[in-house]
């Protein structure tokens, strides 16, 4: 499991298990006192601990538990799902969370939730523009809302240090939340509640999260920050896997592609020259070492390496021309090509220091070489990326295992590679095992 949700009630533990669904996350609701499912099934874990209007030191103890059973399950994110009009026990169970965690665990509170009304302002939660103290929450007849000053709320209950960053800084973007949020860490602060007024900027609070790499970050929220920061925090931890990028197709469609990913994400690719592959001679086997060298030395400062013939200033290759002088058909050339893109993807998997975790190739020949020269028996297939670019995992042979992307050649448009590379860095992030070398 990745993300381990603790609710206090099943309907908020299904709202929250339902935003991290629409993340990509495949997520189970379980209810109080059932057991926890295999750790391998699931991407995201939500349970209820049915701990609202109980005794504080009974939902603290259950809240304990269900963290401790996070940690032996491996989870990377723990979100702490709250009332969204602040009923309930929170202090307490946030307390519980952090204890269970360590000093270096940090409770980020976000009390909006933007879709239903909920925006918080000044420290203030407001429900439709109404602070929560004046709605139908103060009539709650167990636990009745008397405040609307979420610091206030918490703070009564909470043993720790709780403050607040306001909307001049939520408005400012990720690099200033993610200095002040540093900074109220620094000040000995272990609960830190956040202005929002919109999902954009749960969404900057969540990245900001993400860069905070010192401490445990517990996501503390009705669901919107849950799901933006569980997205977030495995999106960095996917941007240290290493990809290959397999590129044959010499299309202007592929060419816009890969301009596309190489603004997005700042590679240098290895360019192959289809001409001295394009040979039965010694130029093949120099050539497919050369570039086999390259990539090895370009992954130990790349997360993405991209290996193609398409260069943008070369000449298209007169196969018809090389297969008349050589006395070979074209059909046999173009096989040689796209072999040789094969033979150096695989060198580089093979060589490599980092361990590669997926590939990404385009053109229905490169895949099919792909397959033969790693010996692969097929691709297990499991989701449809974009039309035609389909998503799965090598099976059998050397890279059986190997998460994979294959698109045709002349589909998608210039985000179509990039698309296809983040899909399945998520992908990736969320199956524990199940990867080359892993």
């Amino acid at each position: 499991m990745n993300v381990g949700v603790i609710a206090d009630d099943l309907t908020g533990a299904n709202a929250t298990g339902v935003r991290l669904a629409k993340q990509g996350f495949k997520t189970i609701t379980v209810v109080q006192n059932a057991p926890l499912p295999d750790q391998n099934k699931y991407d995201a874990i939500c349970v209820d601990t049915d701990s609202r209007y109980i005794h504080r030191e009974t939902a603290k103890k259950r809240v304990k538990e269900i963290i401790k059973q996070f940690k032996e399950r491996g989870a990377k994110v723990y979100c702490k799902r709250i009332d969204s009009t602040a009923r309930g026990n929170l202090g307490i169970e946030i307390d519980a969370v952090l204890e269970e965690l360590g000093d270096a665990a940090i409770a980020v509170v976000v009390a909006s939730y933007p879709d239903s009304g909920r925006t918080t302002a000044g420290g203030y939660l407001l429900v439709d523009g109404v602070p929560v103290q004046e709605t139908d929450a103060a009539k709650d007849p167990i636990a009745p809302i008397t405040k609307s000053y979420i610091p206030a709320i918490i703070g009564e209950q909470s043993s720790y240090k709780v403050t607040l960053i306001g909307l001049d800084v939520t408005l400012s973007g990720v690099d200033a939340i993610t200095a002040e949020l540093q900074v109220k860490i620094s000040e000995g602060n272990r609960i830190i509640v956040f202005d929002a007024v919109n999902d954009e900027q749960i969404e900057m609070i969540a990245a900001a999260m993400a860069n905070v790499h010192e401490n445990v970050m517990v996501a503390v929220d009705p669901g919107p920050l849950t799901a933006y920061y569980s997205k977030a925090f495995l999106h960095k931890k996917a941007d240290q896997l290493k990809l290959l990028v397999t590129v044959g197709s010499v299309t202007s469609v592929t060419g816009r592609q890969l301009h596309y990913l190489y603004a997005k994400t700042n590679t240098e690719p290895i360019f192959v020259d289809p001409q001295a592959l394009a040979s039965f001679g010694g130029s093949w086997e120099m050539e497919v070492k050369r570039a086999a060298l390259l990539g090895v030395e370009a992954l130990k400062s790349q997360s993405i390496l991209i290996i193609t013939t398409y260069h943008p200033s070369a000449k298209r290759l007169d196969l018809k021309a090389i297969s008349k002088a050589d006395g070979v058909s074209e059909d046999a050339l173009a096989k040689r090509i796209t072999d040789g893109l094969a033979t150096i993807t695989r060198k580089i998997i093979e060589q490599a220091e980092y361990r590669v975790s997926g590939v990404f190739s385009s053109g229905g020949d490169v895949t099919a070489s792909l397959c033969a020269i790693g010996h692969a028996n097929g691709i297990e297939l499991e989701d449809e990326v974009l039309p035609l670019t389909a998503y799965g995992k090598f099976t059998g042979g050397f890279f059986d295992g190997l998460h994979v992307v294959t698109k045709g050649g002349m589909i998608g448009d210039n985000r179509a590679i990039y698309k296809s590379i983040k899909y399945m860095q998520t992908k990736i992030s969320h199956h524990k095992g199940s990867v080359l070398n892993g």
